[in-house]
């Protein structure tokens, strides 16, 4: 999510494409970026709790439904994404929301499926059970 924020700051420097807005509109991203960061934080120490792995490629520790887990599959990502979004915003231009796009379609599309893959190879049907009553995003 750094490295991203990062190529969001360098899009929005050297190549905006167009200016969307500018203050106050884009103080916005603050919320956003603040709620984002919440919802990540809220749920590393929700897993550091429950003895949990947080790594994306260790093994998966147990299957949770607390917190945002009872409403989404995907917590953690749901709020680097918003994080993300929030950074948009705030830098105002067209060209950052291509970052936010590509880490949430990597994020979709390649982090998840691994983490599934492994949730399923350890749990099986509970884990199956739980994929059909929690969606993935919201």
């Amino acid at each position: 999510m750094v490295l991203i924020a990062g190529a969001m700051l360098a899009l929005d420097r050297f190549l905006p494409l167009f200016h969307l807005w500018g203050a106050p509109y884009s103080w916005a991203g603050y919320f956003f970026i603040a709620g984002g960061l919440a919802i990540a934080n809220w749920h590393a120490r929700l897993f550091k709790k429950l003895g949990t792995n947080i790594n994306t490629f260790g093994e998966p520790g147990k299957i949770t439904r607390e917190g945002l887990f009872r409403v989404s599959r995907n917590p953690m990502y749901l709020g680097f994404v918003t994080t993300l979004a929030g950074v948009a915003v705030l830098l105002g231009a067209a060209s950052p929301f291509l970052a936010v796009a590509g880490f949430a379609l990597l994020t979709h599309y390649w982090y998840i499926p691994f983490e599934e893959r492994a949730m399923l190879q350890k749990f099986g049907q509970e884990y199956t059970d739980y994929q059909h009553s929690v969606r993935r995003w919201l």
